[in-house]
């Protein structure tokens, strides 16, 4: 694969309301989100999946035609996933999964770039960068939903990248991350709040100028989504 190329694999023939529609549909499969649990507000959607509100709107709508979520009116409304959320109905799911081996080579590059990044980030501390890395950190462990999260989470590893100086090298880090996050489902919270203490052991391991921590640390943060993002993860 060119590392500079933006192109996507099966998802790239899906529109972007049926990416919406399939990541949603896909955490409700693999029990990311639950049954009566509200989605986030359109506003909010939009930015964690970088598409637009229309586009959301219209993934809700569509959604709840599918009986996989529930939409409610009032004050105390807003647009649930269904008590018995549909299975089976979104059948772009399939162009997600069809992409497994090409998610698996985006988190190794993702991976080894961060790792190589960390530990030269770690040889001249800003300490600038590292209190917006430490009220990132911070953030992280009070947001209320995966939204937040992953803006939170997002601009803390943009941060990190343009720590190490190397301009050429974050460039390459933005394109394969942001190839990467194309392929980002809602998490639990409190798996995200679990991850973000990685976060905080890595700035730790910078703020001690610690390269081989560093290094480690950011490697095996992201080589982690191996197990924990949808391709490995099991069908519910």
């Amino acid at each position: 694969m060119d590392l500079a190329s933006p192109a996507l694999g099966a998802i790239r023939r899906t529109t972007a309301v049926d990416t919406v529609r399939a990541r949603i549909s896909l955490a409700v499969e693999l029990g990311m989100l639950a049954p009566g649990q509200r989605l986030p507000s359109t506003e909010d959607t939009a930015r964690a999946f970088e598409v637009s509100e229309m586009t959301v709107r219209r993934a809700y709508r569509a959604l709840s035609d599918e009986g996989v979520v529930v939409r409610r009116k009032g004050h105390a409304g807003g647009t649930f996933i269904a008590d018995a959320p549909a299975v089976g109905t979104v059948v772009e799911i399939d162009a997600y999964r069809a992409d497994a081996a090409h998610v698996h080579a985006l988190i190794d590059q993702r991976a080894a770039l961060e790792a190589g990044l960390a530990a030269v980030a770690s040889a001249a501390v800003d300490e600038e960068a590292l209190a917006r890395l430490d009220a990132l950190v911070e953030e992280m462990r009070s947001v209320p939903d995966w939204t937040g999260f992953r803006t939170a989470d997002a601009a803390f590893h943009e941060v990190l990248v343009g720590m190490a100086g190397a301009a050429g090298a974050a460039d390459l880090h933005q394109r394969v991350s942001h190839e990467l996050y194309a392929y980002f489902i809602p998490y639990r919270i409190d798996y995200l709040r679990e991850s973000n203490e990685e976060h905080a052991r890595l700035v730790e391991a910078l703020r001690a100028k610690d390269a081989a921590a560093a290094s480690r640390l950011a490697f095996d943060h992201v080589a982690e989504l191996h197990g924990s993002m949808y391709v490995g993860s099991p069908r519910a």
